[in-house]
């Protein structure tokens, strides 16, 4: 391989040398059956397409928008429009019509390619507007040529060339994506990166995490996000992986356990998520088996301890500890599709200690990276192989230089930090500072082995009307250790004190009430919410106890509330990568927080 390679050259080397592996799966709508294609398969298709979207004008460095969801089409595409020589932009599914406007109108893409003919309607009104220079709407699901629409399917029926010298045009420092981030503050930014940028991630990324051959990758999350576009899309290539695509998150549970791949990574939200309905479960098992279940758990997560500190773990722990697994705790995980995971991983926010032990206690160390769409995803990394400290977001990967600055901010620079942002008139504006340095805006440490550890983002940091600076996140995660409460927002900048806005964690809350004796809702003679029962009520005020208990005075929180309604990117206070957006929820619930400073 040679020192930076481009799409198109991982494309042709997986097809040569490995053309009747599986590349991707995927299934039909309303269908239970997986459909796959080997990486000659994928080749010859992407090859067809690209020759599809050149006749329908797109130039080397034009823009193109996709917006299909985590579906073959979308997936192939990102590849055929590479090598036509475009640059891609995947769009949220999720993103309001303003938001598809701006990045329509930032990046001047004169095509967009969408999944369906609902999503086609609102695209239309860009391809009319006569200050979008969008032309020109391929439509894969309903197209209707008389609206203008392209169908999708007349790209895909045009044949392979017959040459394949076309696929290796491109060079290494050719933009290959634009990837706007997701707008938790302002308007988003078009981040530019370039196949060495890309690759030059995937390289170092390797190097710290060791998977089988040809392993298999679940894309649920976002192709608009940079760790799915990593992770499903240029990683599968790098390593000639093996992607099954899951359409719709809820089937993610499915999924999981018809893949039970060795890899799996997962925002916090989704861990917890997980980690909630294997709780539930474990809360239903009889005596003597839950006591069983608790010794394998301990063991577990001495194991896991020992290694983690780096200590030689005895031979006589090592094998109670692979007994364990195998007889009692093998079993419950296969049950969720995680039982052949040897990597499993986190990032995007921090994840809350008490979900961490409780993998730890199944036998999964779940490692969190960190990294932004700047920094072509990760920056830091822990690893099975040069060693991991849970709760810590690991060490720089190669080619990443990292230092803390005076206010705690991380600074980053290398190979592997972007080209700069997307300026409307189609240049690049500089992102990094005097040296090249790239400030994050999360504030964090590095300990003394090099492992950092990140404590907050910097733009959030609540100052109280006494000048104490809290950073909500560790507050907000010592609230969710109660398994009642799945989600938690702190509010308090320039007020004398913290409150908090909970919600009921909708796997475990239902569980922990039937368990509790309580029955509320239609039918049971309470037609009130669970988040308005007595015992509920006086548990989740036991959990803030519990909560501050821990915290320092000024991170303590004096008054919450209690919903029942689960935040989601759909309701806007969730992005599509399962981030908090702080604004929107103040904003949401502006009056909930001020009764909360009532007297």
């Amino acid at each position: 391989m040679s020192p930076t390679p481009t799409v198109a050259h991982l494309l042709h080397r997986n097809a040569d040398t490995w053309p009747d592996r599986p590349a991707l799966s995927w299934r039909e709508p309303g269908s239970a059956d997986w459909r796959t294609l080997t990486w000659s398969g994928v080749r010859d298709r992407v090859a067809g397409l690209a020759e599809g979207y050149a006749a329908l004008g797109v130039a080397p460095g034009d823009h193109v928008l996709l917006m299909m969801g985590n579906r073959p089409e979308h997936w192939l595409s990102d590849l055929a429009l590479v090598r036509a020589g475009a640059v891609t932009t995947t769009v949220y599914s999720t993103s309001a019509p303003d938001q598809v406007r701006y990045i329509a109108r930032h990046c001047r893409a004169r095509l967009a390619v969408v999944g369906d003919a609902g999503s086609a309607r609102a695209w239309e009104r860009l391809v009319a507007d006569p200050d979008t220079p969008l032309e020109r709407l391929v439509v894969v699901d309903g197209a209707d040529p008389e609206r203008g629409h392209v169908p999708y399917t007349d790209l895909a029926a045009v044949a392979a060339p017959a040459s394949s010298a076309a696929e290796d045009r491109s060079d290494p420092d050719d933009r290959l994506t634009v990837v706007y981030t997701s707008g938790t503050t302002g308007e988003p930014k078009g981040v530019v990166l370039t196949h060495r940028h890309v690759f030059g991630n995937a390289t170092a990324l390797d190097r710290v995490v060791e998977l089988p051959d040809h392993a298999e990758h679940i894309c649920y999350l976002p192709l608009a996000h940079i760790a799915e576009r990593m992770l499903g899309l240029y990683l599968p290539l790098f390593r000639a992986s093996h992607v099954w695509l899951c359409a719709d998150p809820q089937e993610l549970p499915e999924v999981l356990r018809h893949v039970r791949p060795p890899q799996f990574f997962g925002v916090p939200r989704v861990w917890e998520k997980l980690a909630s309905a294997l709780r539930a479960g474990l809360d239903r098992l009889p005596p003597d088996r839950r006591a069983a279940v608790d010794r394998a758990r301990a063991l577990a997560a001495e194991h896991i301890s020992r290694r983690e500190r780096g200590e030689l773990v005895p031979d006589d722990l090592a094998e109670r500890a692979e007994r364990a697994r195998a007889q009692v705790l093998a079993p419950l995980l296969a049950a969720a599709g995680l039982d052949r995971v040897v990597w499993a991983a986190s990032a995007s926010a921090p994840m809350p200690p008490e979900v961490v032990r409780f993998w730890a206690g199944m036998g999964l160390a779940v490692m969190d990276a960190w990294g932004l769409t700047e920094t072509t995803g990760v920056a830091t990394v822990n690893s099975p192989v040069s060693g991991f400290r849970l709760g810590s977001v690991g060490r720089p990967i190669d080619g990443v230089e990292l230092r803390v600055a005076g206010d705690g901010e991380i600074l980053v620079r290398g190979a592997t930090v972007f080209e700069g942002y997307l300026n409307p008139d189609g240049s690049v504006g500089p992102g990094t500072g005097a040296g090249g340095w790239f400030a994050t805006g999360d504030v964090g440490r590095r300990d003394e082995d090099g492992f950092v550890w990140i404590t907050d983002r910097k733009k959030e940091l609540i100052v109280t009307s006494h000048g104490k600076n809290v950073a909500p996140s560790p507050v907000e995660n010592a609230l969710k250790e109660h398994p009642l409460i799945g989600q938690a927002y702190v509010h308090g900048d320039g007020r004398p004190h913290l409150v908090a806005l909970l919600v009921l964690d909708p796997e475990t809350a239902p569980a922990w009430a039937a368990a509790h004796g309580i029955r509320t809702g239609a039918g049971t003679g309470d037609g009130r919410p669970l988040a308005e029962h007595p015992a509920v009520l006086a548990e989740a005020g036991r959990a803030v106890a519990a909560a501050n208990a821990r915290l320092s005075r000024p991170e303590q929180v004096k008054r919450h509330r209690l919903l029942d309604r689960e935040w989601g990117p759909g309701t806007g206070e969730l992005t599509p990568s399962l981030k908090l957006r702080r604004r929107v929820v103040r904003d949401l619930y502006r009056d909930e927080l001020a009764a909360l400073y009532e007297p």
